[in-house]
């Protein structure tokens, strides 16, 4: 199936109902799956390699960085081709390369052999991720965007609730070898058929234009609106952003990826199970309220807040002891988890349109890879020579300060009058 821009003249309708909401559960359902298994269940697979294997948890937070690493230069070639190619098979080829390579996770004996296994399990996770996921919602929608994106993204929250402990229960009972292999089969089954039924690239084609506006038969769809990839990759607000975000998404996916075991340190291994689902549940709450604040406020503006709310949580749990403050800080760490990582494609979309949006955003996310790879690492080197996680939540929370300044610089989200 073309792509819009290859298929200008549009078919009568398919039904008399938009199916835009359709693919938005589809795109909600498959973030589900890749992001219980895949984002948060890396902490899980940390816990458990570094107890059936002992290996220092540098080592394991190395891995995770080649998983960014390679998942975000992933990303970069997604965002080109899924102009070109219909995006469900990228999604699909995704699916079928990670729930192999989960498959084989278990049956990891040397370092090396992990560091090898989580590139591979990178590939299916970005090809199945947000690039296409967030490149399909803004085909659909436009004007609605900020709410189909919040529903679509809370997905990555919800899998962090349902998935990710069944994942943490299912290798603590079972171990790494006999559990991986049942996670594999069950991100093929979130993926594939899911994307098949669900996911349609683009509304044009089936006689809809976005957010659910009736073309008639024969009529010629409009260009594709926004600004041009070179020229907004130059632009100070995606420099700022970009930037900003490695800092931001470098400190929360380093919280989040030594969150267990932080917990299960100091508590107990059932509290840090629920831990996780208590991180999730809040980052569902707070996306889906986020999703309708953002039309009311300053884009920027909001974003920057939560950045500063991330540094406050991340400082707190540092130093907390008592389980009742360890989840004080688990909440408001949630409600920043929740929207930050849905505001980035929407800053994306907002201020340059949806004409090289993958390109555009492939290429933020492949730049704020550095702080997502490199959030773990620090993290858990931090930790082996400091012996306690205080001085690398502390780091974590400077990180976050760091890229709420940043993101202060790029201006506002909404195109200046005289950019139009």
């Amino acid at each position: 199936m073309t792509s819009s821009a290859d298929a200008p003249v549009t078919a009568p309708p398919t039904s008399g109902r938009f199916p835009g909401w359709w693919v938005v559960t589809g795109c909600f359902i498959v973030l589900t799956t890749t992001s219980g298994l895949g984002f948060y269940g890396l902490a899980v697979y940390l816990n458990a390699f570094s107890k059936e294997q002992g290996w220092p948890l540098s080592t394991i937070s190395l891995a995770t960085t080649v998983f960014f690493i390679v998942g975000g230069a992933v990303g970069v070639w997604i965002g080109s081709i899924i102009a070109r190619v219909d995006v469900r098979s990228v999604i699909v080829g995704g699916g079928l390369i990670g729930g192999a390579s989960l498959a084989v996770l278990g049956q990891v004996d040397e370092q090396w052999e992990l560091f090898a296994v989580y590139a591979v399990f990178a590939v299916g996770f970005a090809a199945a991720g947000l690039v296409p996921m967030t490149t399909v919602v803004t085909r659909w929608f436009h004007a609605r965007r900020s709410v189909a994106l919040s529903i679509a993204s809370t997905g990555l929250s919800v899998g962090g609730i349902l998935i990710t402990p069944v994942a943490k229960g299912l290798l603590d009972s079972r171990g790494l070898s006999a559990g991986t292999p049942w996670l594999g089969v069950l991100f093929v089954i979130g993926v594939v058929p899911v994307t098949l039924l669900l996911v349609k690239p683009d509304p044009e084609p089936l006689g809809w234009a976005p957010d659910g506006v009736r073309r008639a038969a024969g009529e010629s769809a409009p260009p594709l609106t926004g600004t041009p990839f070179a020229e907004a990759v130059r632009s100070r607000f995606f420099i700022a952003v970009t930037i900003g975000y490695i800092f931001a998404l470098g400190s929360q996916v380093g919280g989040i990826q030594q969150l267990v075991k932080l917990v299960e340190d100091r508590t107990t291994p059932e509290t840090a199970q629920f831990a996780i689902t208590v991180l999730a549940a809040t980052s569902v709450v707070a996306r889906l309220i986020g999703g309708r604040v953002v039309q009311l406020v300053p884009m920027v503006r909001f974003c920057v807040t939560l950045a500063v709310l991330q540094s406050v949580a991340l400082g707190l749990l540092g130093f907390a002891e008592a389980r009742w403050l360890i989840f004080v800080a688990i909440i408001i760490f949630g409600a920043t988890v929740g929207n930050i990582l849905m505001l980035q494609p929407l800053l994306i979309a907002e201020r340059f349109g949806v004409r090289d949006y993958p390109r555009i955003f492939g290429r933020s996310q492949f730049v704020a890879v550095v702080g997502t790879a490199g959030g773990p690492l620090l993290i858990g080197w931090l930790f082996d020579v400091a012996g306690s996680y205080r001085i690398p939540y502390l780091a974590a929370a400077g990180c976050a300060l760091v890229g709420a300044l940043i993101l202060t610089q790029g201006g506002p989200a909404t195109v200046p009058a005289d950019e139009h």
